[in-house]
């Protein structure tokens, strides 16, 4: 098959070396730097103690890919951050009216609808990632943990076993998501865990959660997310090596003064010592977070359906500024006082 990476970012190019090293025609688009690493050495990827090394031809924009020739792909993998992924597809849709097949790996709720009012839910597949990979260079890619994967399903309701099956002979680990949103929001209920107030307090989650208040603060947020989930009859769904029904029920059930060391050790079993990627980004200074996808998206729904979700909406409105600037990070830094000021207005 011929396969298009279109952003080589830690999960598209592991994706695509996995795909190139079970026999497909590979080729990448990502920024020139990128591009060039993997052009003049390859793209590599460690897992297992093991380094294999793919070398598929890559292109630093859209269009230096279809001006040099007209390749029709089999398959289009969109593999930037969510916040990039609608200023992407109007480049892609001005060589590409008609893509066979789009597959969004996006984390965040409703993320896909810049592929779905372009191109049509059809053409669709939509999957949620779970292995954790960092990456040593833009083109050397390190798989963190092996009991995770990736779970596929379609909006529209088409068939995706056989793309199920593709990826499954890679030896990636990936299964079927009958229901769609349910996939999509249970990834989104892992997300959050930790997330928006590690990056907001700039600690690690282990911290966050030896905080009495703030504890508080992230059960009630998934509290609300599990309420919300609830009114749109959304039922939790685990993934690959991602047990979000245990979560789930915990939250749901176990007492609180059990719960915390239950939550707690999720949080450092899951994240480990590394900041989440809210506070990646916001770090980096790209100007945008995947927070609105996350915790917005939850207060959005939770409106729109008569079911409050304050704490959601907090944690998305404050990171969303600090991210813009419009708030100073360091009056949050370290400094759970504050955000819990700011999540008192909105209850």
């Amino acid at each position: 098959m011929k396969i298009l990476v279109y952003g080589a970012g830690a999960i598209g190019g592991y994706l695509g070396a996995r795909l190139a090293l079970a026999g497909h025609d590979l080729t990448i688009i990502d920024m020139e730097v990128t591009a060039g690493l993997i052009n003049g050495d390859g793209l590599h990827v460690t897992e297992g103690g093991q380094t294999a090394v793919v070398r598929p031809q890559a292109y630093p924009s859209v269009a230096a890919l279809f001006m040099e020739n007209s390749p029709v792909f089999d398959l289009i993998l969109m593999g930037m951050k969510s916040y990039h992924l609608a200023d992407a597809v109007n480049p892609l849709a001005a060589f590409v009216a008609a893509p066979a097949h789009v597959m969004t790996i996006q984390n965040g709720i409703d993320v896909e609808q810049p592929i779905i009012e372009r191109f049509g839910a059809d053409c669709l597949i939509a999957g949620s990632f779970t292995t954790p990979i960092s990456k040593e260079a833009s083109n050397r890619l390190i798989v963190e943990r092996g009991d995770r994967g990736l779970a596929l399903a379609s909006p529209s309701g088409q068939e995706v076993r056989s793309w199920v099956n593709l990826f499954n002979q890679t030896g990636v680990q990936t299964i079927h998501a009958k229901n769609y949103e349910a996939m999509k929001w249970s990834k989104a209920l892992l997300n959050i865990v930790g997330n928006a107030t590690s990056a907001i307090l700039n600690r690690r989650p282990g911290v966050i959660y030896k905080s009495a208040a703030m504890f508080d603060v992230e059960l009630r947020m998934l509290q609300e997310t599990l309420a919300v989930m609830n009114k749109l009859n959304i039922p939790v769904m685990d993934l690959p090596g991602s047990p979000a029904k245990r979560l789930a029920t915990a939250v749901r059930r176990v007492p609180k003064a059990l719960l915390k060391p239950i939550l707690t050790k999720l949080v450092a079993g899951g994240r480990g010592d590394k900041m989440p990627s809210f506070q990646i980004d916001l770090t980096s200074g790209v100007g945008a977070s995947e927070v609105q996808f996350h915790n917005g998206a939850i207060a959005r729904y939770g409106a729109a359906n008569g079911i409050p979700a304050p704490v959601n909406a907090a944690l998305n409105d404050v990171l969303m500024k600090l991210t813009r600037q419009e708030l100073d990070w360091h009056e949050f830094d370290g400094r759970p006082q504050r955000l819990l000021a700011e999540i008192a207005r909105y209850a």
